[in-house]
């Protein structure tokens, strides 16, 4: 963990406060002071096993300086020795309890150790108070992990999102906590596998576990089993068609897009609600050219979703394309501000600004979309500017509204 590395530096910047008054409180122990100091200037430069060394020598010759029982933990902790870690934390407590932050270090140790309950007021108190974001993160990892380790579901959940409330783009933080939230969808899995193996709800997950395994025909034939036992079971045709229009996009057979199509259409006979299934439709038309009946329909969707914001790209695109940029500035302004990391809306925002005459949203748009452009990864960029998609741009754009 990062949390590793940063409690030993943390640990470290407190204690220089203290430790010069310290020493200079020992009565002509000037060897003492010696190693104390080289102690202290291995360990700022992370030379560990001399900080140690030294920092052992000094507290032979004085053992009372609880900031060198300290600064000493710091050292072990960062050596991995824990249970040394904690023995001069508990050192330094007694001599000294007002010592900052040792009572996070401690907690970081004994999880690190396995002791898990001993740890857990020590982290619970750290990561609900600290004002300071570094030690809160260290403490809120480790209370993770001891929650996880004592089988403390519903606090391990808890903490996962508190901590992603407060560290939302942290890759360890996501890292960890997005192993919390599989490991828990998958024993809330295995629990719906062996009290209904085969009802609707455990045949639906498995559609969606193949589905998300690119395993198609696996997929299909679960979620047709589903519309067996439930033939009006909305979201299902979408699901299928889903399925297919994906291998359609693979392999570009045909059959697997025309099939699609009937299970859009089949779907909104069963929910003329569900946006998804009338996007896919909107966009089919548009890709075939078929301007005016993908205008009605990507109309449609934003009419009942106005903040559908791929709907949006889709019509401002159908308007491109039928040579009515002035019409499709809104609807892509809409969905600039909807998603602001969407390149394809900012391009064609770029171009529907240019068609009606607007030289400055035209550059401006423009600029942010290169600017987006430039930034992305090889494998997200557009392989075609003026005829990519959404959905191209997307594994799985749909959201359901």
């Amino acid at each position: 963990m990062k949390s590793h590395a940063l409690a030993a530096a943390l640990a470290i910047s407190l204690l220089y406060a203290g430790t010069g008054a310290a020493l200079a409180q020992a009565p002509n122990e000037e060897q003492m002071q010696q190693y104390a100091q080289a102690g202290q200037r291995a360990l700022a430069s992370g030379k560990y096993d001399e900080a140690r060394e030294n920092l052992e020598q000094a507290l032979k010759l004085n053992p009372n300086i609880a900031e060198l029982h300290a600064m000493l933990a710091a050292v072990y902790f960062k050596q991995r020795a824990y249970a040394s870690a904690v023995q001069e934390i508990r050192t330094a407590q007694k001599q000294k309890p007002g010592l900052p932050r040792l009572d996070s270090l401690l907690g970081l140790s004994l999880s690190e150790m396995g002791d898990f309950r001993e740890a857990l007021p020590h982290l619970e108190k750290w990561f609900r108070q600290s004002k300071e974001p570094d030690v809160r993160r260290m403490c809120g990892l480790q209370l993770l992990r001891a929650y996880d380790r004592l089988g403390r579901d519903s606090e391990t959940v808890e903490t996962a999102l508190q901590l992603n409330k407060l560290y939302p783009d942290d890759p360890e933080v996501l890292y960890h906590t997005g192993r919390v939230y599989g490991n828990q969808a998958y024993v809330v899995m295995e629990k719906l596998h062996d009290s209904a193996p085969n009802s609707i709800w455990m045949l639906q997950a498995q559609g969606e576990a193949n589905e998300a395994n690119k395993d198609p025909e696996s997929a299909i034939i679960a979620f047709n089993h589903v519309l067996k036992i439930d033939p009006r079971r909305p979201g299902m045709h979408y699901r299928i068609g889903r399925v297919y229009l994906r291998r359609y996009n693979e392999a570009r057979r045909p059959e697997d897009r025309e099939q699609a199509e009937r299970e859009f259409n089949a779907e909104l006979e069963i929910d003329p609600n569900n946006g998804n299934a009338a996007y896919e439709l909107a966009q089919m038309a548009a890709d075939d050219n078929k301007l005016e009946e993908a205008k009605t329909r990507f109309e449609q969707v934003v009419q009942r979703f106005p903040d559908f914001e791929q709907a949006l790209v889709g019509l401002g695109g159908v308007y491109l394309q039928a040579q009515n940029s002035a019409q499709a500035v809104q609807p892509l302004k809409q969905a600039t501000k909807l998603d602001p990391s969407d390149e394809v809306a900012w391009y064609r925002l770029a171009q529907a600004e240019r068609g009606a005459g607007n030289r400055e949203g035209a550059q401006m748009a423009m600029q942010t979309f290169r600017k987006l452009h430039d930034s992305s990864s090889a494998a997200h960029k557009p392989p075609a500017l003026d005829s990519v998609t959404a959905q191209e741009l997307r594994s799985d754009p749909q959201q359901q509204p």
